[in-house]
């Protein structure tokens, strides 16, 4: 009897000292799929193996929209993460919820954590950044629009191979010449309204939305513009080519990736964060370039708009957890760990130190067109190409599909296609006004 309350009394105290010296669980839940997903599981081993007192644990919870819906329903029910990641287009949407997060500058501030706002790239981290100054959200993987195309392709069709076309007729004629030399998906679209109404927008410098495209000091009131005489041009031009055969729609977000790295489609716009998989997967010849514009718009090309995702800090936390939190917030913007996340997948380098430790290291030179991206990005910005930052602008993404898939299917023509944007657009602004304003 002597012996069991013994082993009883050593069990129970083994126990107690096990639960003191458990490293604290910090729960991450994110998007990222894909060599991406390899790469958010490695950042967090990384960061656990480097400290004991702190344990990320990162979850996949869907694709963009549906872990923010997931996290707000487990906010409400008192469930939410330490960590969410959220993409850019519901940055203004995550401001405007009060009390459910917790600016990042005051969780690292509070923890007493090295935070410098000024290290990072300016696009960045502004837009990230309230009007007060005060840094809401993390920047984690910021990507902008670069242009892939498939070398070997370009060959066959009588194309060089190391020159990517820079103007958009260049590219309307490479995808003719594509098509006619056999090629069945000569050019294609990835997260299109990103691609071909924002980005398109702001390396036109042309206003894509009122109110310095809702960055502005009364931004909430910000109202469509994407039916302008220029836009309306480059979604007719684009509605040709898909007649032709000579842009092949594969789908929304990023569903037309897979036939790039496949070899199918030869030429594709999407996000920098796409080259990790190219890079990997892709089993021919391929170039990176700048995006194409039209030469005949004063001021083009000016410069892109951020993407990609930026981490929140969900409230109702301890203390302790939230030191964990900007533990892991510090070990991400060390310039080496910033340095290996841009040269691994593409994302842009958020800090300066990091796009100068890569440079240093001759990595663009070794991988050219890897620079694409922060060169598109580190250009003087004026109001109409700072950012993109509009209420209910997730629900707005989704209109922006449904109009262009009319257009690319003949049933609708580009201007009442973005009319149309433009109407629906600026009836969920007005609500997001509304509910704002007060």
């Amino acid at each position: 009897m002597q012996f069991k309350q013994l082993a009883l009394s050593a069990a129970l105290a083994a126990t107690t000292l096990s639960a003191a010296n458990a490293a604290t669980e910090i729960q991450w839940w994110h998007s990222m799929t894909a060599v991406n997903n390899e790469w958010v599981g490695d950042l967090a081993k990384q960061f656990n193996e480097s400290q004991s007192e702190f344990k990320v644990v990162p979850t996949f919870k869907g694709v963009y929209d549906e872990s923010m819906t997931a996290a707000i329903a487990a906010f409400r029910s008192g469930n939410a993460p330490h960590i969410l990641q959220v993409f850019e287009v519901g940055t203004a949407t995550m401001m405007a919820s009060k009390g459910a997060t917790v600016p990042v500058g005051k969780v690292m501030t509070d923890a007493g954590a090295k935070f410098d706002p000024a290290a990072y790239i300016p696009a960045v981290a502004g837009y990230y950044t309230a009007p007060n100054g005060q840094m809401m959200s993390f920047p984690f993987n910021s990507s902008t629009t670069i242009f892939y195309y498939n070398k070997d392709a370009f060959k066959k069709a009588g194309l060089n191979p190391d020159q990517a076309p820079k103007t958009w007729p260049e590219v309307f004629a490479a995808a003719k010449k594509l098509k006619e030399s056999g090629h069945s998906c000569p050019m294609t679209l990835a997260w299109q309204g990103w691609t071909q109404l924002e980005s398109f927008s702001t390396w036109h410098n042309v206003e894509f939305a009122t109110h310095q495209n809702g960055l502005g000091k009364e931004g909430y009131k910000a109202r469509m513009k994407v039916n302008s005489p220029l836009h309306v041009k480059h979604i007719d031009n684009l509605a040709a080519a898909a007649k032709a055969g000579e842009f092949v729609y594969k789908g929304r977000a990023s569903t037309a990736q897979a036939s790039f790295t496949a070899g199918e489609c030869a030429m594709i716009q999407t996000s920098s964060g796409f080259y990790g998989d190219v890079a990997k997967n892709a089993k021919f010849a391929y170039g990176l370039a700048p995006l194409p514009y039209y030469d005949d718009v004063k001021g083009a090309p000016q410069n892109t708009v951020i993407g990609g995702a930026s981490l929140w800090v969900m409230a109702g936390k301890k203390a302790e957890e939230y030191k964990g939190v900007a533990k892991f917030f510090e070990f991400l913007s060390k310039p080496e760990v910033q340095a290996a996340s841009h040269q691994r997948t593409g994302y842009l380098p958020v800090t300066m130190a990091a796009f100068k430790l890569t440079e240093d290291a001759g990595f663009y030179k070794k991988n050219p067109g890897t620079d694409v991206a922060v060169n598109q990005m580190i250009r003087k910005v004026t109001d109409n190409s700072r950012g993109i930052r509009l209420g209910n602008y997730v629900q707005i993404r989704t209109i922006e599909d449904e109009e262009l898939e009319q257009v690319w299917a003949g049933k609708k023509n580009g201007k009442d296609a973005l009319d149309s944007i433009v109407k629906r657009g600026d009836e969920l602004l007005t609500r997001f006004e509304r509910a704002n304003s007060k």
